[in-house]
């Protein structure tokens, strides 16, 4: 009897779930499509992207496909879809679609090639100077989140300040005297964090004791560092460290990233902040893992997701700081095109030449809102309270 109900029991079918499990990926893509405007504003920075890869390939090298240099000073302020003139220009200088797509500028030099190279200046600057600031951002983010509550000593204070020195002369091309702090800095920890070693056992000296001495919490450090870089202007820090810096793409790159990275702390810091007191944090500990290894390989993870919102609204803010340095003569130098010098080069023919304006005001403006619009909907997805709208 009990042999035929497990037999029966056997042949009996398991019933399947209701509802088959969906991935995350499948969950993140689903809801991600409901909206539209996140999703015109990701099919528009895939084309941005591919176009300014197009734009590197064409219009760099010693031979490029479309020469964003070349002169024709008979062909200036063409309008746009005009026909070169065969008969005056030399065989390299005819465009090679045959018509000037977006019109000449005031030295006849082809705006869609100029756009093109401009395109990937836009979008590199755009990446290196978020990755500068995120990378920022999550270090310091993280060493306030996890390690807050700890007191940073006296000691400990006066070396991070002469490497913070030491690091502003670098960046600032005073090479000799910031080499010197960041080692004077650090040769200042390692002495002083040895000596306390020394004394340990013993009975401590005065200076000892200076040095001992429990100055600030590293959150209370790092946040007050956070609150004074707010209280300056970006735009003008901005302005003023590019005019005593010599002008350089890589310049612009470093001065955007450092002068960004406020935001993307208060978010990890925040995240870290919640995460710090969870279960698996704990478990982590307990396990015997290094603070290092949790940090990165088990909270960063988890609090990524306000840091992508950021840093894809971040991007479109360094496209935007990088187009007004250059509309100021600040920015990238020539020969290399931007969007904002070439906005800049046509503010003198706005009634002669409006096409020199409105080309690259418009790609600036589409750029920019498709960033915005994906940046917004990565919020609605990843924020588990605004994904229940949904």
């Amino acid at each position: 009897m009990i042999r035929t109900e497990m037999e029966t029991f056997r042949k009996e079918p398991i019933e399947k779930p209701l509802a088959p499990r969906e991935s995350r990926r499948r969950e993140f893509w689903r809801l991600f499509r409901k909206n539209q405007l996140a999703f015109v504003g990701l099919l528009i920075f895939v084309i941005f992207f591919f176009t300014a890869l197009v734009g590197l390939v064409m219009t760099w090298g010693s031979k490029p496909v479309f020469d964003p240099a070349i002169v024709r000073l008979e062909e200036k302020l063409r309008p746009p879809l005009s026909s070169p003139n065969h008969e005056t220009l030399a065989p390299e200088a005819i465009p090679r679609l045959g018509i000037y797509l977006f019109g000449t500028d005031d030295l006849g030099r082809d705006v869609f090639a100029r756009m093109m190279q401009g395109a990937w200046v836009s979008l590199t600057v755009g990446f290196v100077a978020v990755g500068i600031s995120v990378l920022i951002g999550i270090i310091l983010g993280g060493i306030s989140g996890y390690y807050g509550q700890k007191t940073a000593t006296a000691d400990q204070v006066i070396a991070s300040a002469i490497g913070i020195a030491g690091a502003i002369l670098l960046v600032a091309r005073v090479a000799t005297l910031g080499a010197f702090l960041l080692i004077a800095g650090g040769f200042f920890f390692v002495l002083s964090q040895g000596l306390k070693r020394k004394v340990r056992t013993r009975a401590k000296a005065g200076w000892t004791r200076i040095l001992s001495t429990p100055a600030v919490s590293i959150d209370a450090l790092i946040m007050r560092f956070v609150d004074i870089m707010l209280c300056f202007p970006s735009f003008f820090l901005i302005l003023t460290v590019v005019a005593l810096l010599p002008p350089s793409i890589y310049n612009i790159m470093i001065v955007i990233g450092l002068t960004s990275w406020m935001g993307t702390t208060r978010f990890v810091r925040a995240e870290f902040l919640s995460l710090r007191d969870q279960d698996f944090v704990t478990a982590a500990r307990a396990l015997g893992i290094g603070n290092w290894r949790i940090i990165f390989r088990h909270m960063v993870p988890n609090a990524i997701a306000p840091v992508l919102v950021s840093a894809t609204i971040g991007i479109a803010s360094a496209i935007l700081t990088e187009s007004a340095l250059s509309f100021l003569g600040l920015g990238v130098p020539p020969p290399h095109a931007t969007w904002g010098n070439i906005l800049s080069d046509g503010k003198n023919y706005i009634f002669d030449a409006p096409w020199l304006t409105f080309v690259p005001g418009i790609a600036i403006l589409i750029v920019v809102l498709s960033f915005n619009l994906f940046g917004e909907g990565l919020r609605d997805v990843l924020n588990p309270r605004l994904r229940e709208r949904s």
